[in-house]
C-alpha cells in the first residue's frame, strides 16, 4: 500500500474520530473496500478510486450546516499536503462534489469510471443489512420516528425538500434505499446490489408483520 494510501487513512481516522456510526470511520472503511473490489473489474485509475473513496465522507454536508464546499477544502488542503499531482486531486474532488445521491440531478451526464465506481461502492453501503442498521442509526440520531401509518413516503423530492425532510425511518427505505439498485453505474455493483436489496425487501415483510402483531 502506498505511503500516500496510508497517510490518508490515518488522516480520515482522526478526522471522523466520534462521527455519527453510520458515516464514521468504519463507512469509510467499508466503502473502500468496496471500491477497491469493483475496480478489480474496470480499467480504471485506482489511486484516484482509493483517496475518493477515503475522502468522500470528510465532511458529510448535513452534519456541517448543509455546507457543500467544506469536503472540497479539507481533501484539497490534505492532498497538496501529500504533493499529489493537480491533475488527481482534481479527479477526487470532483468524485467528493458529484458522489451524492442528492446531487444526482446536478451531475455531468458523462461521468468518469472512478466517479461510478465509489458511487456504487457508497451506495452499496446503504443498502443490505448495514444499510438497514445505518438508517435506523440515523433516524435515531435524528429522532425521527420509526413507522407512521398515517405518513406517507415522499417520493420525487427536489434536493431542498430531500435535504429538510424529517420523515419517518421506514419511508426513508422508499425515498432512497430501495432505488439505488436501479441507480447502480457497473456490473460489479449491480450483482452486489441485488442481493442487498433483496434482503431490504425481506426486512420489509417482516417489520410489517411485527408492526401489525400478525
Amino acid at each position: 500500500m502506498s505511503d500516500i494510501i496510508n497517510n490518508t487513512i490515518d488522516f480520515v481516522k482522526d478526522k471522523l474520530n466520534g462521527a455519527e456510526a453510520g458515516h464514521d470511520w468504519f463507512h469509510i472503511e467499508r466503502v473502500w473496500k468496496l471500491s477497491k473490489k469493483i475496480a478489480k473489474t474496470e480499467n480504471c485509475q485506482h489511486e484516484v478510486v482509493e483517496l475518493a473513496a477515503l475522502l468522500h465522507d470528510i465532511a458529510d454536508p448535513k452534519f456541517h450546516n448543509g455546507d457543500e464546499t467544506l469536503a472540497l477544502k479539507i481533501s484539497r488542503d490534505f492532498l497538496k499536503s501529500q504533493n499529489v499531482e493537480e491533475e488527481i486531486i482534481n479527479q477526487v474532488l470532483f468524485i467528493i462534489q458529484n458522489i451524492s445521491f442528492k446531487n444526482r440531478g446536478e451531475a455531468p451526464e458523462i461521468l468518469p469510471i472512478e466517479l461510478k465506481i465509489v458511487q456504487d461502492a457508497d451506495r452499496i453501503d446503504a443498502i443490505g443489512a448495514i444499510g438497514v442498521a445505518r438508517t435506523f442509526n440515523f433516524g435515531g440520531f435524528k429522532n425521527n420516528l420509526m413507522y407512521h401509518t398515517d405518513i406517507a413516503p415522499k417520493l420525487n423530492m427536489s434536493k431542498e425538500e430531500y435535504k429538510k425532510s424529517n420523515g419517518t425511518t421506514i419511508n426513508h427505505f422508499y425515498e432512497k434505499l430501495l432505488l439505488l439498485k436501479d441507480l447502480m453505474n457497473t456490473k460489479e455493483g449491480k450483482k452486489i446490489a441485488e442481493e442487498r436489496h433483496q434482503f431490504m425487501l425481506t426486512f420489509l415483510d417482516q417489520f410489517y408483520k411485527e408492526w401489525n402483531v400478525d
